[in-house]
């Protein structure tokens, strides 16, 4: 018997904003169909946002929630495509320990997801994947709300560098 493993399915999945100004492409392994969950999320950024994401299930890495519903499965950034330069006019929104990027279309507002800065990961947001049916996806609550210590500040800072 070999020792190799077989390797595991992936499946790249299209994703946009509401007006198609931003558009990227991400793999998965496993494929989001495949069993995950995508946390809906209930702390302030994700009530108001509306996003869906994934995160690795076992990891206390939160990403990748009908508030803000992120992938389980933190798609790497190697994993991720942005087309025609569309990371750059995403519109950033970075508040309280500004570590991370709210992406955003600035166009048509569309909430797109979390640039995790200092990692190699984003929390993409299932809402942006095109072709996708919310409604049969497997969702998992996370309690974001009591599990992070409240914004102090929300003031943002946009595209601006997040300071160290």
């Amino acid at each position: 018997m070999s020792s190799e493993e077989a390797p595991k399915p992936s499946k790249t999945y299209d994703a946009s904003c509401h007006c198609g100004a931003i558009e990227f492409s991400l793999t998965l392994s496993p494929p989001l169909e495949d069993g995950y969950k995508v946390l809906n999320c209930n702390c302030s950024i994700c009530r108001r946002s509306g996003i869906n994401s994934r995160r690795e299930q076992e990891s206390p890495k939160l990403v990748a929630a009908t508030n803000f519903c992120f992938l389980n499965s933190d798609p790497n950034k190697k994993d991720v495509t942005w087309h025609d330069g569309s990371r750059e006019k995403c519109t950033n929104y970075r508040f309280n320990t500004k570590t991370k990027d709210q992406m955003f279309c600035g166009a048509c507002g569309s909430s797109l997801g979390i640039d995790f800065l200092k990692e190699d990961y984003y929390g993409i947001s299932a809402r942006a994947l095109d072709g996708i049916d919310l409604d049969a996806l497997t969702y998992k609550k996370l309690d974001g709300l009591n599990r992070v210590s409240p914004a102090q500040d929300l003031s943002g800072s946009g595209d601006k560098e997040a300071s160290t």
